[in-house]
């Protein structure tokens, strides 16, 4: 017997899963974990914007080679086979020791190779200093099996309020240790540190709220299509690196730590909510879209849905962002950094763009075709190193228009793959973008006509009224035509009154 349907959802819309509940099930994973995800940020944020303060753009700069080494090497850390857990629709207790062993095995192996290859890259930077770093960051590698697994099991039923509240601890652990050290003087150790901070944090709290210990397997007999759809995703990852990490390499080798230190500070900035707000979203679409696929039921509506629920937030903050980034950066991170905002404000523009472009793979991938992601994976490899290695000859600024030429391409060629793979069509993903078109476009105007008129106003007033107006005017415009759009966020960031019962 076919069970009701559920409430539309602002995620996702109303769908037939098998599981009456399903749309509350799903949006109640959206609160805990992109909730915890705010609060995790707000805390991350204050303990940067100290830290930044105590530091300098150099220590940033060699923290950025490291962690250009750190990225080239997690793609083969495992995670993708972990990930199979969710997308499949049976697992047992041998499969799941089967993905503990391979864990295992591949972080074992990443923790020898970065520890005795660390004065390789070192040299290649010329920084000696690196080398060092690089030996005490594989510590991480050992905390990552403890994470990974755990982590897929609660995802695979749709369970992030454990994770979420092991997610906010993780981030006051880091947190503390990274103003702790850098009020002590240690400087670059700061940054080192913290992380290994809350991955072991994150480690032992994932475990207890998994509620199970898992014995690691090594037979991987009849594990082909685990290593199957994990070596796909894992290929993926690897020409993800290639395109995002690409800039980093390029200009490391000719930039010096305090050019790079601005670059990279600015980077980080403006991917706060497609590195940091976007993945935990991915997260909850993937295993929803997994349980729809399962259920026989179309994910294409809920990927326009979805993409438009995402880009309502993702595009004004990105637009708001290039326009305010003067009064920010003089603000939170003081004169010392103010050659960072021609470099944010340039990046902030196109990002839009690139937070599009990342939400399709987790559609793709719970149809169990993570081939379409590997081609685009693979596109934007090939694309965003040529642009940036063109770019970098002319500093900061070259690497900035290198995205703008880069990201519309690599955008293009995505959707071309995605839209047809999930049954979207393309003048339906441009008719859920029109309020969010519309919105930034009245903002814009809205924000450079006040700005104008403000004068020598200090930075944090300025960038007070300049936000204050911003939002107000996006918001208006949004209730004025499409005021169903705005009830459904009011909705979304709610908790749900049955969800704690839902989600048990």
């Amino acid at each position: 017997m076919n069970s009701p349907e559920t409430p539309a959802s602002p995620v996702m819309p109303a769908a037939e899963s098998g599981d009456s509940g399903f749309a509350d099930r799903v949006r109640d994973a959206v609160y805990w974990r992109w909730g915890s995800q705010v609060a995790m940020q707000l805390i991350t944020w204050t303990a940067t914007i100290l830290v930044v303060r105590l530091l300098d753009p150099r220590d940033y700069g060699l923290f950025a080679m490291t962690q250009a080494v750190l990225t080239a090497l997690n793609f083969l850390n495992g995670y993708s086979f972990a990930t199979s857990l969710i997308q499949a629709k049976d697992v047992d207790e041998r499969r799941i020791g089967q993905v503990f062993g391979l864990l295992i095995l591949a972080n074992g192996a990443l923790g020898a190779v970065q520890f005795f290859s660390a004065p390789l890259a070192a040299r290649y930077y010329g920084q000696p200093l690196v080398a060092d770093m690089l030996r005490i960051q594989a510590l991480l590698y050992l905390w990552t099996p403890f994470i990974a697994l755990p982590s897929s099991l609660l995802a695979r039923g749709l369970d992030f309020r454990r994770q979420a509240l092991v997610n906010l601890l993780c981030a006051l652990a880091g947190a503390g240790v990274s103003l702790g050290l850098a009020i002590l003087g240690f400087g670059v150790w700061a940054l080192v540190w913290a992380p290994i901070a809350i991955f072991g944090t994150r480690a032992i709290g994932l475990t207890l709220a998994c509620g199970r210990l898992v014995r690691p397997v090594f037979d991987f007999r009849g594990a082909r299509d685990v290593v199957t759809f994990g070596t796909t995703l894992t290929l993926c990852q690897l020409f993800w690196i290639i395109q995002s990490q690409s800039d980093i390499v390029i200009a490391g080798r000719s930039f010096t730590p305090h050019d790079l230190g601005l670059y990279s500070e600015s980077l980080f900035l403006v991917l706060i909510f497609t590195g940091r707000f976007l993945p935990p979203l991915n997260e909850v679409a993937f295993p929803a879209y997994a349980e729809l696929n399962n259920a026989g039921k179309p994910i294409g509506p809920a990927f326009i849905s979805g993409v438009r629920m995402i880009m309502l937030v993702a595009a004004p903050f990105y637009i708001g962002l290039s326009l305010v980034a003067g009064p920010l950066v003089d603000t939170f991170f003081g004169p010392k950094w103010h050659e960072m905002v021609p470099i944010v404000s340039g990046l902030a523009a196109v990002m839009p763009l690139m937070a599009l472009q990342i939400v399709c793979a987790p559609a793709t991938n719970a149809l169990g075709h993570p081939g379409v992601y590997l081609r685009t994976s693979i596109v934007g490899a090939l694309i965003m190193p040529v642009c940036f290695a063109f770019g970098a000859a002319t500093g900061a600024k070259g690497l900035v228009l290198a995205w703008h030429v880069a990201a519309p391409l690599l955008l293009a060629f995505t959707l071309a793959m995605t839209l047809p793979a999930i049954g979207a069509r393309l003048i339906d993903l441009a008719r859920a973008m029109l309020p969010v078109l519309t919105g930034c476009s009245a903002m814009a105007i809205a924000v450079i006509a006040l700005d104008s008129q403000l004068g020598l106003l200090p930075a944090p007033a300025r960038l007070a009224l300049l936000t204050l107006a911003g939002a107000a005017v996006y918001g208006a415009t949004l209730w004025q035509f499409w005021p169903q759009l705005v009830r459904d966020g009011i909705a979304l960031v709610r908790k749900p009154r049955q969800a704690g019962s839902e989600a048990a």
